[in-house]
């Protein structure tokens, strides 16, 4: 159908010419009614400026339109605000405005902000780059992160993300802000000159009195114009006054995003709907997701419709439809305009902080309709119904003007509070993310400890979008700021808001009010999510505790804290379990979503106790709330339970019956663990010894305060001991995080806090007896009798064993876990330090692992670094694996093996790590508990426990049970547990003494209560003569140290009593009693040692005796063996010289070389083990091998290879652009095991079935295995050849100039015999033939011993290799025919060689005898194969590639060869390769026995030597002038200068003039050096010849050896001046080639020598260095849209736009990610990036591969922050770099992928290919 009719771009041009915004400007001053004048021109102008048509627009046309904006509607209105012409206007308005105090520079996607974690208020304050750089927080401890969601208050730290300080863009700097800062809140930009102006003066009074009154006439009129557009509901029709003169039938097919379908689903969708291609719609999909709306079809209201129908119908089978509307075409462009407008405002206030200022009062200025009618409230209120392009558009004015002025960002604050809970509403049905709604901007508001909130969360939880894009999400922009919260919290009673709107969303109950999360179904968990982010706005506005409190903040925060109480009221008792008996539960029951509210709120917990402690009043008050909300949780505890009576060692309590086996129990007890925590705050605060009075002390029951925790530990001891197996994993899951650091702060710590609380108001018998009664337990120690647990059959006594354990383990606790301020008498990094003393007792960790172990407060601080040094030791890292920290040895005593947080699994560590540092360190190996630090006051009468009847008679029955050696009535850890206890005692008893003044000071009287019999039943004896039995019993060797140490304790702490009742104030004559026991030990160990010392000596003589006893037995034997040894000596010794060849006589190549085919070679096949001697007619075998392409050695990637089919490969180029590199794993095996091998990988690849069979770490299609042995990714084997023969020293070695004319002619006559056989036309005059040179037919019989010296097994081997080389380095399909393919496979010879060459010079290393097996291998096996591979080739295409390699460096006689190539064109070490491969070729037809084939080599190498000098001094560049060298000119030199004085004679004006030869020695010495390095490598291994022992080592005397070896002078200008004559024609021709002239003045790629080794890109040191360079990196098709995943090549330095649609390019037929196509161009398929954001380097290989590898980007601990989640800065490492650099250039990436792979299948799921 025809498109409606639109303006052509002739019609608005006209306009530009005739358009005059100052006359515009002055004809809207005049008139009567400004708004609808202005109204007017936008009707007129918006529509034919803005969405002209439906397609993509061109990028001309968006400039078009741009400029046309500007000029037609936004000039005016800046002419019209200033009074004249807009740039000088805006330039004195901010002359006017003086320096901001306050920063505002709005974070970018990705950018770095910094957390100072001294200085900052609160985690989300945050400076940008610059003012952190500018200000005193640099050198301080700081946070950097990037920014991701716009949760930074600007502040960072969302709700959902409590880990990083993010922002998606949005947030600001908050530099300036005194609340934001402990100290120093501005950097030295910001300062401001005069601090008190900000509060003395409006800045609306420093504008000109005209731009004031017109500001306040155009802010109101644009901005009621964007807001009636914005909130627009109809679909047809436009607001008064703004209907275009003409209307057309023109509309739009507009898609809305959402957060519930998938891109897939829209762009399959839209394909259907529109009929575009996916191409196209991949662009709609990607604009949809950024900017939340797209139009999709353009054209008349039907048309439009049809698409509107077949999109709704298409997405709404299995959830709700996508958003659709028809829109017409005016209110389009009036909307586009309309965030037009709002970017404009928000630029121009910019220039004036009273500009700012008029517009927060036009914004927030009433309506006429009355509440929440200011255009704000307006846009806030409808926030849900915007689309997330305009959200975030308004969202950023807001920020720009309320949330950057002080006075009206608290008015804004009072008008969020007010709409809060519907704004959350609104939220919590919206499937936005929060980062573009406007709750999010609680942060910001929040956080201001001084807002309708609960309308804007009503709005946010109906909304569907993400919390990042909602108004809500400005939360953390205004509860941050702490005068701001507070003043909210007074005035608008925030707190009790914030929590009756979050309890009001979770409606799910059950009969007694509790929440109910079980049935949940998938919309209410999702919502379930969204409710989540209020409780991170409760967390804003309780992050900073008064420092001051008025009568008004303690009663609405008591209010706050009464609804809170009301929340745990809700949770206290959720889930409740009963134990399964019968059969295993059916159905797992729902238990995350109570444990992540539980999590969610654990800070809240925290932080409402620490606003508790910071007010007396406020304390108390709040304890009294807390008991009455306990009372009447707990009314019904003791209804319906039957009271029994229990007694023991002559104590009774009344209880009643209750078991934890059989009734329901929770593991949630909120309200409880709460009041607990506030218990300990008297105590720390001393407000329950001071006010003793105002405490309803009298209304606690301890029986019934321990009642629930109890129940809860007693839950955890009988699942340890499997008595809930049938209870399913849930409950195994509710176990572990009770006891995790996330949640153990406020669930398992304050039950055993509650515990402590219970027992020290209670009579310590009463306390163990009500304990033993939950633990079900009682009557096993009540037993009249208890030796019958022996007689009696008992199954379950495993199970009752592992209880015992478990219940004197919590009476350890209870008595001894004195850490926390309140309990014991320490301060808060005491319990830290403790806390990671007892980690590094375990093994020695990294910082990450420490702070993992530790929780963290409301600040994500965990206290680590203030006393980690002090008790701990750094270790730096390696190039591997992170730095640790080790615990110093004088705080091992502190140990304490029953640690309340250690599991059982770190329990056992521990213990065997410690139990070993003592007997290294030669001590015994008790493990006593440390002294414990006193206890506080209130709870001082804990101790009593120790010595209490029934531990007393606990403690005697399971040591009168451990002194029989079996029956299963007891177990070691019950005895240890018993010990500890024991031990324990006798510390606090010794510990009383030494700080009391005498005896009768001294109440805990425990030593002598274990010296009585006791009063259990069946007891005999007493502890002290049981310990005492115990000590000898020989099954208790394990336990004998440690009842050692307490029988020494007691006679210590017996000793002492009498010295203190005798007034004798020194104890032990001033040394501690452990001290003394350990000194005895120490002397009992040494006498030991000092015995076994004796005997290892004694035993040694014995066998001395006896060996020369055996030998004197046995003369004749050894005398004959040692005149066999003599003898092989002396002949060694008397050996000819010439069987060992000097150093002298060390040649690799020509007729002069040693070595050969003397050796045998055997080996081993790795599959068959059988071993077998590598022979050309034995049975073949192969080396696993790994051929790719590489551009490793690369010095021009631009270059493209367009047609692969065509490509001649013969003549390489210099910048080396794409080799072929091969690399071998070492592995050999036998051919036909190796093929038997293959065939089963591939029958098992088969076998799978097709749904399993995802990418792997090997392509069976593309001929990859892994090596059997050592699973080294292979996709081609190399056949192993014998060395080469010995040089044939019959035949004459003819010179330079007779070789060079004898192989002309017989290429000569090769090339016409070539020509005539292909044309079958007769040449006119036939070249001449040399003697007995077989140019024509040649017998089978003659040849078929040259051609085929191999078995046809290696021949096949041969031909598979060579396919491979051919396959992978032109990238096409096999073929055999293809005269390239021998070209190839020398082609990976000469490349892997160069390689390996340039690694050895740039590490230092000696040129042999460093490599590694497997390479030296590999080189071995490539180089003889190169060398045979000729024979399996037509022996013709092996001549023709001979010939013409031949006419590149000279000139073949009467032949018909296209132009080869420049000297300049030609990478002289690929040209030696290959003549030196292919000359066996013509060697083969030379029948006359006057030329050996060594003799070809060496004047190939003596001719390529001299061209590629030729080559280096043709490149030379003069450079920089430079001191020469004093003293006469050398030979070298002299003769360098008159070789460069012919070419200078040859070119002229092409070469500059050097006069000195010392420079150019000096140049062609050095560029010249890798070709002989690569030579000297070549001719070893092809020839077999041993280097000499210079070239072993890196010393002096290399470049004499070099040439010696390669039988070359060491002065190279000889071979040019020995020559002349011969050679000065042949450079002369090489000089003339137009090629030369061309390349030398730019027309080509000039490559100088030495070649430069490439090198990965340098980093900066600081890595948010690159974070801010990310930053600015914006997606290239997305229309500078921000990059999600900036991804930075290692290889080349461009940045890319990883993991997105819209970057996705078709790569061989397949759509593939951005770093994946790079790879393509700059790395040959091999790739190596930086994931910026997520600091993680990625590693890929082709489209299906790829890895994580660590970045070389370390914190100061020496680790990694894979994902930026821990936030410490990280600096470069540059080992680490190098480590990674060195993989790539050893071409070890494809390897370290497939191992990776190999290790962790995951990685094989994920689609590398999209990356």
């Amino acid at each position: 159908m025809a498109e409606p009719s639109r303006d052509p771009p002739s019609a608005l041009s006209a306009d530009f010419m005739s358009f005059s915004p100052g006359d515009t400007a002055s004809r809207w001053l005049a008139c009567a009614d400004l708004q609808q004048e202005v109204y007017r021109h936008l009707a007129e102008y918006v529509p034919r400026v803005l969405c002209q048509g439906g397609g993509v627009a061109e990028q001309r046309e968006e400039q078009r339109e741009e400029l046309a904006l500007q000029l037609l509607l936004l000039a005016p209105l800046e002419w019209l605000l200033l009074g004249g012409e807009p740039a000088a206007g805006l330039a004195l308005l901010q002359q006017g405005g003086g320096a901001a105090a306050l920063c505002g520079h709005v974070f970018k996607v990705g950018e770095p902000t910094y957390s100072c974690r001294e200085c900052a208020a609160d985690p989300t304050c945050v400076l940008c780059m610059q003012c952190f750089l500018a200000s005193a927080h640099c050198h301080h401890r700081y946070r950097v992160s990037p920014t991701r969601t716009r949760t930074i208050r600007t502040r960072l730290t969302g709700p959902l993300c409590p880990q990083m300080t993010t922002s998606g863009g949005g947030g600001f700097c908050d530099c300036g802000d005194a609340e934001a800062w402990k100290t120093g809140p501005s950097c030295q930009n910001h300062t401001p000159a005069n601090r008190n102006r900000e509060t003395e003066e409006d800045p609306v009074s420093l504008l000109p009195p005209a731009v004031e009154e017109r500001s306040y006439s155009i802010f109101s009129i644009i901005l009621q114009y964007a807001v009636d557009l914005l909130t627009w509901e109809q679909e047809d029709q436009l607001p008064a006054g703004l209907e275009p003169p003409q209307r057309s039938d023109s509309y739009y097919c507009m898609l809305f995003n959402d957060e519930a379908h998938t891109y897939e689903q829209v762009i399959y969708t839209l394909q259907k709907a529109v009929s575009c291609s996916q191409k196209e719609a991949v662009s709609f999909a990607t604009t949809v997701d950024r900017d939340g709306r797209k139009s999709v079809r353009f054209g008349d209201h039907q048309f439009c419709e049809q698409a509107k129908a077949v999109i709704v119908r298409s997405t709404s089978r299995q959830s709700k439809p996508l958003r659709v509307q028809v829109m017409h075409s005016a209110l389009v462009a009036h909307q586009c305009f309309a965030l037009k407008a709002l970017s404009w405002l928000g630029q121009i206030i910019q220039y004036s902080d009273g500009l700012r200022r008029v517009l927060c009062q036009v914004g927030l200025r009433p309506g006429p309709e009355g509440e929440n009618s200011s255009l704000v409230d307006r846009l806030m209120l409808n926030d849900s119904k915007m689309w997330k392009g305009a959200r975030n558009i308004y969202h950023q004015l807001l920020m720009n003007s309320l949330l950057m002025d002080r006075k009206f960002k608290k008015l804004f604050a009072i008008r969020f509070a007010k709409n809060y809970r519907r704004l959350q509403t609104d939220f919590m049905e919206d499937d936005h993310d929060r980062l573009v709604s406007v709750t999010a901007l609680s942060v910001q508001l929040f956080t201001v400890p001084t807002v309708n909130y609960e309308r804007l969360q009503s709005d946010f939880i109906r909304d569907d979008h993400d919390r990042q894009f909602s108004v809500t999400d400005l939360s953390v922009q205004i509860f941050t700021v702490p005068s701001l919260a507070r003043m909210l919290m007074v005035e608008e009673n925030l707190m009790m808001t914030i929590i009756r709107t979050f309890v009001d969303q979770l409606r799910h109950r059950d009969a007694q009010g509790r929440f109910q999360f079980d049935r949940y179904t998938a919309q209410q968990a999702f919502k379930f999510g969204r409710v989540q982010s209020l409780i991170g706005d409760l967390k804003y506005v309780l992050i900073s505790p008064p420092p001051q409190w008025s009568q008004q903040l303690r009663t609405k925060f008591l209010d706050g804290f009464e609804a809170f109480l009301d929340l745990l009221r809700c949770m206290q008792g959720m889930d409740p379990v009963v134990r399964q008996v019968g059969q295993h539960i059916e159905m797992e029951p729902e238990w995350e979503a109570a444990f992540t509210l539980q999590m969610k709120l654990t800070h809240i917990i925290t932080m409402m106790q620490e606003w508790c402690s910071t007010d007396e009043h406020v304390l108390i008050e709040a304890y009294k709330k807390c008991l009455s909300a306990l009372s009447q949780c707990q009314s019904d505890l003791p209804d319906g339970e039957q009271p029994i009576s229990l007694s023991l060692a002559g104590h009774a309590v009344d209880t009643f019956r209750y078991q934890v086996s059989q009734e329901k129990v929770s593991i949630h007890l909120p309200v409880c663990r709460l009041l607990a925590g506030l218990h300990v705050l008297l105590s720390r605060t001393e407000v329950a010894s001071r006010l003793p009075e105002q405490l309803p002390l009298g209304e606690l029951s301890p029986h019934l305060l321990i009642e629930l925790p109890l129940r809860c530990l007693v839950l955890c001891a009988q699942v340890h001991a499997g008595m809930w197996r049938r209870n399913g994993f849930s409950l195994i899951n509710q176990i572990y995080y009770y006891h995790n650091v996330k949640c153990r702060v406020e669930m398992f710590d304050k039950d055993l806090a509650m515990l402590q609380v219970g027992a020290s108001m209670m009579d310590p018998n009463h306390f163990l007896m009500i304990v033993l009664s939950r633990f079900e337990l009682f009557h096993t120690f009540s037993a009249a009798d208890l030796r019958r647990r022996y007689r009696e059959a008992n199954k379950d006594l495993a199970q009752q064993n592992t209880l015992i354990e478990e219940m004197l383990h919590l009476v350890i606790m209870v008595v001894g876990e004195r850490y926390v301020p309140g309990v014991g008498q320490v301060e808060p990094l005491d319990e830290v330090r403790r806390e990671i003393l007892h980690q590094l007792c375990i093994r020695p960790m990294a910082h990450s692992e420490l702070v993992k172990g530790l929780p963290e407060n409301g600040n994500k601080e965990t206290g680590l670094e203030r006393v980690i040094d002090s008790i701990a030791s750094f270790r730096k890292p390696g190039v591997t694996g992170r730095g640790l920290y080790e615990l110093r040895p004088e705080w091992s005593r502190h140990f304490d093996l029953y640690f309340h947080h250690y599991s059982r699994a770190d329990q056992s560590k521990a213990e065997e790590a410690q139990r070993k540092l003592r007997r290294q360190n030669g001590e015994d190996t008790a493990l006593p508990p440390p002294r414990p630090p006193p206890l506080c006051p209130p709870f001082a009468s804990l101790v009593n426990l120790l010595q209490s009847d029934v531990l007393l008679a606990l403690e005697g029955a399971v040591l009168q049970w451990a002194g029989e050696p079996s029956g299963g009535g007891w177990t070691e850890s019950m005895l240890q547990r018993v010990l500890h206890l024991v031990a324990m005692a006798l510390l606090e008893e010794q510990q009383q003494l030494e700080s009391s003044g005498g005896d009768e000071d001294v109440s805990f009287t425990f030593s002598s209560k274990i010296t009585r019999p006791g009063e259990a039943p069946s007891t005999s004896g007493s502890i002290l003569a049981l310990l005492e039995n115990l000590q000898s019993a020989p099954h208790l060797e394990v336990h004998k140290d440690m009842i050692t140490w307490i029988l020494k304790m007691v006679g210590n702490i017996k000793t002492t009593r009498e010295r203190t009742s005798g007034s004798s104030v020194s104890v032990s004559h001033g040394r501690r009693p452990e001290e003394t026991v350990r000194d005895k030990d120490k002397a009992e160990r040494k006498r030991k040692a000092e015995m076994a010392r004796l005997r290892r000596e004694k035993v040694m003589a014995q066998m001395s005796e006896m060996q020369k006893h055996f030998i004197n037995e046995n003369k004749e034997l050894f005398q004959q063996s040692m005149e066999e040894l003599e003898a092989a000596a002396a002949t060694a010794e008397h050996s000819p010289p010439s069987s060992e060849p000097t150093c002298a006589a060390q040649i690799c190549v020509g007729p002069r070389r040693v070595g050969g085919a003397e050796r045998r070679q055997l080996v081993t096949c790795i599959l068959c083990q059988e071993v077998q001697e590598v022979r050309g007619h034995g049975r073949a075998m192969v080396l696993a091998a790994f051929i790719q392409r590489s551009t490793v050695l690369s010095k021009n990637r631009s270059r493209c290879v367009s047609d692969p089919e065509r490509l001649d490969p013969l003549f390489v180029h210099p910048d080396l652009s794409v080799g072929v590199h091969t690399a071998s794993c070492g592995h050999i095996m036998h051919a036909t095991c190796w093929q038997r091998y293959f065939e089963a990988v591939q029958q098992k690849e088969q076998r799978r079935q097709q749904r399993l069979r995802g990418h792997t770490s090997y392509d069976v299609e593309n001929g990859e295995f892994l090596c059997p042995l050592c699973e080294c990714l292979s996709n081609t084997v190399i056949p192993l050849l014998p060395h080469a023969s010995s040089p044939d020293r019959s035949v004459e070695h003819l010179c330079l100039e007779t070789w060079l004319k004898r192989t002309n002619q017989q290429a000569a006559a090769l090339d016409s015999t070539h020509r005539k056989q292909s044309h079958g036309a007769a040449q006119q005059a036939e070249p001449a033939v040399p003697d007995r040179f077989g140019v024509g037919f040649v017998p089978h019989d003659i040849t078929s011993s040259l051609r085929n010296p191999f078995s046809s097994g290696v021949g096949e081997m041969i031909n598979t290799f060579s396919m491979s080389a051919y396959k992978v380095g032109l990238k096409v399909n096999p073929n055999e025919q293809d005269p390239r393919v021998p070209v190839l496979s020398w082609s990976t010879c000469a490349y892997t060689m160069q390689s390996i060459e340039r690694l050895l010079m740039d590490e230092k290393k000696p040129l042999f005898g460093s490599l590694p097996c497997r390479q030296n291998d590999c080189l071995s096996s490539l180089t003889r194969f190169s060398s045979a591979c000729w024979t399996t080739a037509p022996i013709r295409t092996v001549q023709n590639h001979f010939i013409r390699l031949l006419s590149v460096l000279v000139l073949v006689p009467d032949s018909q060869l296209e132009d080869p190539p420049c000297i300049l064109d030609v990478d002289m070490f690929h040209l030696l390769v290959y003549s030196v491969l292919s000359s066996s070729s013509l060697h083969s037809l030379d029948q006359s026995g006057q030329s050996s084939v060594d003799s070809a080599h060496l004047h190939l190498l003596h001719l390529v030597t001299v061209a590629h000098l030729v080559q280096v001094l043709l490149t030379f560049t003069a450079g920089e002038p430079s001191m020469d060298q004093d003293g006469e000119e050398s030979e070298e030199e002299r003769l360098t200068c008159q070789l460069y004085g012919r070419l200078r004679d040859h070119l002229g004006r092409c070469l500059p003039d050097v006069s000195s030869g010392w420079r150019l020695w000096r140049c062609v010495r050095a560029g010249v050096l890798p070709f002989l390095r690569t030579a000297a490598l070549f001719f070893h291994y092809m020839n077999s010849a041993s280097p000499p022992a210079d070239l072993l080592g890196t010393g002096p005397g290399q470049w004499e050896a070099l040439c010696s070896y390669l039988s070359l002078p060491s002065n190279l200008l000889l071979l040019y001046q020995n020559h002349r004559t011969l050679l000065e024609p042949l450079i002369h021709r090489w000089c003339c080639h137009p090629g030369v002239g061309q390349v030398l003045r730019g027309g080509g790629v000039l490559v100088r020598f030495p070649r430069e080794s490439n090198r990965l890109i340098d980093l900066p040191e600081d890595y948010s260095i690159l974070i801010n360079q990310a930053s600015s990196f914006t997606c290239p098709r997305s229309g500078g849209d921000k990059s999600r995943a900036p991804t930075l090549c290692l290889v080349c330095g461009c940045m890319l736009c990883s993991q997105s649609y819209c970057c996705q390019t078709e790569v061989e037929g397949e759509d593939v990610g951005a770093c994946t196509a790079h790879t393509f161009t700059c790395g040959a398929g091999i790739g190596l990036f930086l994931r910026v954001r997520e600091s993680q380097v990625l590693f890929v290989a082709g489209k299906t591969k790829g890895c994580f590898y660590p970045p070389p980007y370390l914190d100061d601990y020496g680790e990694t922050d894979p994902g930026l989640k821990r936030g410490n800065p990280l600096h470069l490492c540059s080992e680490r770099y190098q480590k990674i650099e060195r993989l790539w250039r050893q071409h070890g990436i494809a390897e370290v992928i497939g191992h990776a792979q190999e290790a962790n299948q995951t990685l094989v799921a994920i689609d590398w290919q999209h990356l």
